[in-house]
This record gives structure tokens, C-alpha cells and sequence, in this order.
């Protein structure tokens, strides 16, 4: 059991393991190399270039395919060969050296528009550049360099595709193990929720948030990994439909959960909105049979999440199943207050979206302990899957950018002028190491697109910089002139370094730094001065990145912004109109792929928004407004993501059914989308948000006897509601106007 229980920490800590396989991968390659390079009795000075190396062709690659992967490797020897050769012909001369260099560096960074394989061997060319520079290649010392260069890509290939092998379908395998694991870990938090007094709840729901989000964080990846991990479309649409239901089920459980202990309904916003306090309330409302039976039954979902497919449980775990999914009727549901009989509900909707999930994963499950209800359960869900389309999703035609307008051709021309500027800068500070302000200009403009990111990036480059030199004091103090355990201790900070850097970019410096100071060591340059020259270089070359952001065709924070939540408000009004229109009885189209598409739109928006929430941000109030936006923008979403989901029931579930008066309700919230938009592109616009009657009464009828909803959920009008609320609460702090309705 603890054993399981870790792996499922692990899991969820790190989905699909994807850190950990990036640091034994990398770490294995060095290892492999240092091994045969140390058999050959290589020098020190070539044992750092083989490990520099190696970590360089093994992290550059990030193709998903192994054929893919492969080929690019191929590649990236010729190329690095031709780079290191070009790095001892020009070391001597000055002028031509440079002019090299920042042409290289410019035509690395305008690879990247051409994908992957772009992006992987231009990062090769460049890096293998520096490794020249950094060892001190000669034209004399070539064939020895080119040995070892070989070396170190076949021992990158070999710890690849051998020691450390990733399939897509493995990822995937280990990427739904990771959504399993947190969505345990949210119902676990959700627990909290019942038994937390007024001191502890704002720190348990902000457990709640944080698992929230940590779940939806999973299933983006899942998605990005559908199409390669999966057999066939049909199948990748099939797991992306049930991941999207379990989401969505949590999601709403928290929410019914939060309500359920409130004095009033509790609103989607404080599940989004860091540091919103939880609803007025004490303890949950209801008899103690009552809230035991809640806490029962959210300990007994748990066990649905994590127990495995292949578990031989007996009927125990099928007789906690089917009580579970019999709450999907009214007639089962325990004597309880509305409030506490809508947790039962979400309870049975949850344990059928687990369900789904697990016939979805692990195929056909035994039958023979199904009670009536869960019976009906697998029927829809057999239902659904049938109905679901294995055909591709048109592509809307996007414009294409050109010239300086293509984003990868101005990095291109900032990265290549900041670099000029390194490099002169450099030069001054010294003339045996300069390239490093070089190395520092051209990371921070990695995976960046403003002027704010690149500036908070390079405070967070040098920040982790002089911890690092501290570190690297300590350490090589410690090792001496010891080289294998000096490289056994490099390739615990290059793991370190690898499994840090999605989380933290700071710790990552810290640890490149820590490292460099030991290989230092090994190459008998360590000093003290040379430590602090390389922060020196480092806030030079961070200086010279943000000038040449800011000064060389600049893309202001605000501007990047504005133009992702223009992105992001157009893909809010696609999914809430097809899935409105559909519930209306219009055609039915791919509504989760439209989802799918504005959750990574709010993604980089999220992304792009570091700047301005980061805890330096001398804007205080700005800052507050901007997480105040994205929060309200991850509420919409949620809403339309439920409006999506309920939408593909149609063809199947019998409680629900289109009404065409849905449309009426649908076109104002599709006008104050677009009127905030429209002001967002242009702070001038006249365009107004309108406010009006409540959804449910845009639905009355004037035909008497006309039932007033139809055969439309509450549920349905309660997403359309939230939806239309949070509109307009979005228009307030985005300065919109907003207006009463025209009579």
C-alpha cells in the first residue's frame, strides 16, 4: 500500500514523468559518455566537451515521434561538426569570430519557424559553437573534438532509444496514471471542505484551487498527446471526451461542495481567483447521518479513482460503485437539505464520469455485479461512444505573418542585436570569456514573446546565478582536483537541472551555475574572480536581452496581452455559440476540440500575463486586476467547457433535449463577447456590454401551458447564467461599458 501510494505522489507530482525521464535521460547520455571517452583515456578538456555535448544533443530534441527523433539527430552531427570546426578556424580572429557568431545565432533562432526540427538544430549549432569557445578548440585539436563529438551523440542516441526509451504511447500511459492520481488527490482536498472550520477553509479551498488546476493542467497535456499515443482517431476522441467529463464532474463537485456549506450559492469565480475568500458559512448544513454519509461516499469515490482495472476487489468495490451511480436517481438519493442532496447528485455524476474514464483506458470492465443503475450508466455511455465522429475537425485558415511580422523573424533580429551588444560588452569585461553574456542574451529570449517576459526572465537568470556561484564555491572547495567525483556531482546537478526547469527557472541557473563552477575546476580555470565574472556576464548579457526587447521592434507586455485575450475571448465566443446552438437543436459539430483550443488560448494568456503578477511587479493594483481577469476568463471557460460537454449528450441522454429558445440567451452573450473584444482592440470602441433580464426569463414562453424549460436541464441554465454573469463582471475591470438593455 505505501508503495502505491507513492507511485501515485509521483505520478501526480510529476504527470507522465516526464522530468524525472528528462533528467535520467540527459544524466544516462553524460554518464554513457564520460564511460567511453574515460576508456579511451581522453583528456579532462575533451571528457567536458563529450558531456557538454551530449546533454546538448539530448535535450535539444523535442520531436514526439522516435523516427522523427531520430532523423534529427542524424542531422544535428553533420552540423555540429561543421559548428565546432568553424569555432576553432575563427577563434583567433576577433572580428570575423564575432560576425559569425551573432549570424549563427540569428539563423538559430529563426529556425524555430520551421518546427522541432528547426528549433533542435539550430539550438545544436549554436551550443556546440559555445562549446568550442569554451574548451578552447584549436584546428589542431580537431580530429580529437570530432571523436569525441561522435561519441557523445551515439551515447545521446543510445541512452534515448535504450536506456531511457519514451514511446507516445508509453506517455500517454503515464500521463493518464497522472490524472488519475490528481483527481484522487482533488477529491481528497474536496474532503477538507466538510470538516474545516472559519480559521482552516480559506487555506483548504485554496488546496481545492490549487488541485483544480493542477488537474487541468494534466489534461492539456493529455490532449497534446492524443493524437501520436493513441491507435486511431476514434480512440483519442473517445479518451479526450471522457477526460473532459471527469474534469468537468471534480470541477463541479468542489462547487456543489462549497455550496452545500454556504449560506448562498457558491460562485465558480472563487474556485479560480487565488486569495478569494470561501463563501460566509459554518458547517455544512444538514443531520450528522447526513454529512457522514457525504464524507463516506467522497472516501469511497477516491478508491473508484485509484483502484486499478486489473484489481481483483471482489463485490465490494462493485457494490460502492453501483450506490455511488445510483444517486444519478431521485429516488435513491438519502433524506437530506437540496443543498446537500446536489452533492449526492455530483457525487453519482463524478463516479459515472470515472467510469467512463476507466472503460475509456482500460477497456471492458466485468458486468456481473452491475446493479440496474450502473447498468443504465455503461447504456449511456455505450450510447455516446457511438455517436462519437472519427472524422477531423476543420481547421480554421489563419493568417499568415511575414517579414518582420513573423514573430520568429523579429526574435531573430532582437536576439542577433542583443547579442552584438553582449558581445562588445563582453569584451570589455573580459576578453577570454565574453561569450557568456552571450549565452545569457540569447537564452532569455527562449520561449518568450514580450518585453516583460524576457525582463522577468533574466531576473530570475541572474537571481539563480549568484546562488549558484555561492554553491559553486562550496563545491569546488570541497572536490579539489578529484575529477570523477567532480563529474559524478555534475551529473547530480544536471539531473537536478533538468527535473527543476519546469518549475522553477531560477532553481534551473542555479544548478547550471553550481555545475559550471565545478567543470571549472576540472579544466584548472576555477578562481574566485572567474565565479563572479560569470555574474558579471550574466547581468550584462540579461541587460543587453532586454534592451534590444524593448528598443528593437518591440512587443509590449500590454500589447502581447491584449492581443491573447482578444485570442482567447474569440475562442470563449466559438465554443459558446456552437454549443449554445446545438443545445438549441442546431447541427451538431466538434465542440470539445473548440474547448480544448480555448483552454490552451487561456493557457498563453496565463503565460503571458507572469509579468505582470510576478511578486517584483512594482504595480501592485495592476497586478491584482490582471489575476482578477484571468480569473474570471478560467470561470468562463469552465462554464463553456460544461455547456460543451452537455451539449455532445444530446444525441443520447434522456434528460436532455434541445430548445430552440436557448438561441434568444446565446446572442447577447455572444454580442458582449464581441463588445469586449472590440475594446479591447480599441480602447475607443462604443461598444457596450448589456445587462438584462435573467437567463431563465429570456425562456418564457408566450404560448399558455407552454412548459417554461422545456425539456432543458437546470443545469444548462445554470452554465448560460454563470456565463452571462461573469461577462459582465469581466467588463468592469477591462473598463467596458456597461449598459441596460434597449426597450
Amino acid at each position: 500500500m505505501n508503495t502505491a501510494r507513492l507511485r501515485d505522489r509521483v505520478a501526480a507530482s510529476d504527470p507522465g514523468l516526464l522530468r524525472l525521464a528528462a533528467g535520467l535521460r540527459t544524466v544516462a547520455a553524460i554518464a554513457l559518455t564520460l564511460a567511453v571517452l574515460g576508456l579511451a583515456g581522453v583528456s579532462v578538456r575533451h571528457l567536458v566537451a563529450g558531456a557538454i555535448a551530449a546533454m546538448v544533443a539530448t535535450f535539444a530534441i523535442r520531436e514526439k515521434q522516435r523516427t522523427a527523433q531520430a532523423v534529427t539527430l542524424a542531422l544535428g552531427l553533420p552540423l555540429a561538426l561543421v559548428s565546432l570546426s568553424l569555432g576553432a578556424l575563427l577563434s583567433s580572429r576577433v572580428v570575423a569570430g564575432d560576425l559569425f557568431f551573432v549570424a549563427l545565432i540569428f539563423c538559430a533562432v529563426y529556425g524555430r519557424r520551421f518546427g522541432d526540427r528547426g528549433t533542435a538544430l539550430g539550438l545544436i549549432g549554436f551550443q556546440v559553437y559555445f562549446v568550442s569557445l569554451f574548451v578552447g578548440a584549436t584546428v589542431s585539436g580537431l580530429p580529437e573534438l570530432y571523436g569525441v563529438l561522435a561519441v557523445a551523440f551515439l551515447c545521446s542516441a543510445a541512452a534515448r532509444f535504450l536506456l531511457v526509451p519514451e514511446t507516445p504511447a508509453g506517455l500517454l500511459e503515464r500521463l493518464r496514471e497522472a490524472f488519475r492520481a490528481r483527481l484522487a488527490q482533488l477529491v481528497s482536498a474536496q474532503l477538507g471542505l466538510l470538516d474545516a472550520g472559519p480559521e482552516e477553509i480559506d487555506e483548504v479551498l485554496e488546496t481545492v484551487r490549487e488541485g483544480t488546476a493542477r488537474l487541468h493542467e494534466t489534461a492539456l497535456m493529455i490532449q497534446g498527446r492524443l493524437e501520436e499515443g493513441t491507435a486511431d482517431e476514434a480512440t483519442a476522441r473517445l479518451v479526450q471526451r471522457r477526460i473532459a467529463d471527469a474534469e468537468i464532474a471534480a470541477e463541479r463537485l468542489g462547487l456543489l461542495l462549497l455550496t452545500a456549506r454556504s449560506a448562498e450559492r457558491a460562485d465558480t469565480l472563487t474556485l479560480h481567483l487565488p486569495g478569494a475568500p470561501a463563501p460566509r458559512a459554518g458547517r455544512m448544513p444538514g443531520r450528522d447521518e447526513a454529512m457522514a454519509q457525504v464524507r463516506r461516499d467522497l472516501e469511497a469515490l477516491r478508491l473508484l479513482v485509484l483502484r486499478p482495472a486489473a484489481a481483483r476487489s471482489g463485490t465490494a468495490l462493485s457494490q460502492v460503485r453501483n450506490r455511488l451511480l445510483g444517486y444519478r436517481e431521485e429516488d435513491r438519493l438519502p433524506p437530506a437539505p437540496p443543498a446537500v442532496q446536489d452533492v449526492f447528485r455530483g457525487i453519482g455524476e463524478t463516479a459515472r464520469a470515472v467510469l467512463g474514464l476507466r472503460i475509456a483506458l482500460d477497456g471492458p470492465q466485468d458486468e456481473s455485479d452491475d446493479s440496474p443503475e450502473t447498468a443504465r450508466s455503461r447504456e449511456e455511455l455505450d450510447a455516446e461512444d457511438a455517436v462519437i465522429d472519427a472524422g477531423e475537425a476543420d481547421g480554421a485558415a489563419q493568417e499568415e505573418l511575414t517579414g518582420l511580422r513573423r514573430p520568429t523573424t523579429r526574435a531573430a533580429v532582437q536576439v542577433a542585436v542583443g547579442s552584438s551588444l553582449a558581445i562588445v560588452g563582453g569584451e570589455f569585461l573580459s576578453s577570454q570569456r565574453w561569450y557568456w553574456a552571450v549565452l545569457t542574451c540569447w537564452i532569455v529570449f527562449l520561449n518568450t514573446s514580450s518585453t516583460g517576459e524576457i525582463l522577468v526572465k533574466g531576473y530570475r537568470r541572474l537571481l539563480g546565478t549568484v546562488l549558484g556561484v555561492l554553491a559553486g564555491i562550496v563545491l569546488a572547495g570541497s572536490v579539489g582536483q578529484h575529477t570523477w567525483t567532480a563529474f559524478a556531482l555534475v551529473l547530480v546537478l544536471v539531473f537536478a537541472m533538468f527535473y527543476t526547469a519546469p518549475l522553477s527557472y531560477t532553481l534551473m541557473s542555479f544548478f547550471v551555475t553550481a555545475a559550471l563552477g565545478l567543470l571549472y575546476t576540472l579544466l584548472h580555470t576555477y578562481s574566485l574572480s572567474v565565479l563572479v565574472l560569470r555574474v558579471e556576464e550574466t547581468a550584462l548579457g540579461a541587460a543587453c536581452g532586454v534592451i534590444a526587447a524593448a528598443f528593437v521592434l518591440p512587443v509590449r507586455t500590454d500589447r502581447r496581452t491584449n492581443d491573447l485575450l482578444v485570442t482567447v475571448l474569440e475562442r470563449l465566443d466559438e465554443v459558446t455559440e456552437a454549443a449554445v446552438d446545438q443545445l438549441s437543436g442546431g447541427t451538431p459539430v466538434e465542440l470539445l476540440d473548440q474547448a480544448r483550443d480555448l483552454d490552451q488560448a487561456l493557457a498563453d494568456l496565463r503565460a503571458a500575463t507572469q509579468p505582470l503578477t510576478h511578486p517584483i511587479t512594482p504595480l501592485r493594483a495592476r497586478r491584482d486586476t490582471a489575476r482578477y481577469v484571468v480569473a474570471l476568463l478560467e470561470t468562463c471557460a469552465y462554464h463553456a467547457r460544461s455547456l460543451a460537454a452537455t451539449a455532445e449528450l444530446l444525441p443520447t441522454h434522456p434528460s436532455i433535449a434541445a430548445d430552440p429558445r436557448l438561441r434568444r440567451a446565446g446572442r447577447r452573450i455572444g454580442d458582449n463577447i464581441a463588445a469586449i473584444a472590440a475594446h479591447v482592440r480599441d480602447e475607443h470602441s462604443t461598444a457596450a456590454v448589456e445587462t438584462g433580464p435573467s437567463i431563465a426569463s429570456l425562456l418564457d414562453t408566450e404560448v399558455p401551458g407552454t412548459p417554461r424549460f422545456g425539456r432543458v436541464t437546470d443545469r444548462v441554465l445554470r452554465h448560460v447564467q454563470r456565463l452571462d454573469e461573469t461577462l459582465v463582471g469581466l467588463a468592469r475591470p477591462l473598463h467596458v461599458p456597461v449598459s441596460a438593455p434597449k426597450r
